[in-house]
């Protein structure tokens, strides 16, 4: 079976409206496509949430209610 290889160059919005073109569906199976790569987290990242998370262990009364804050909204 033989390949075809294609080099085509889109700028963001030509592609952006091409998706706008998908079918709720398609868009759908597009997304789940582009976020199901195994994206690496930075260490530095992971580290920030570990600490937040281990600051919201130790003092609960820190933390927000999601309900409360998103009324504010």
């Amino acid at each position: 079976m033989s390949s075809i290889h294609l080099n085509m160059n889109f700028n963001f919005q030509q592609i952006v409206d091409m998706v706008k073109q998908l079918s709720p569906n398609e868009k759908l199976k597009l997304s789940d496509v582009i976020w199901d790569e195994n994206m690496d987290i930075p260490s530095e990242h992971k580290e920030i949430v570990l600490d937040r998370i281990k600051k919201s262990k130790k003092n609960p009364e820190r933390m927000l209610d999601w309900d409360k804050v998103s009324k504010k909204f």
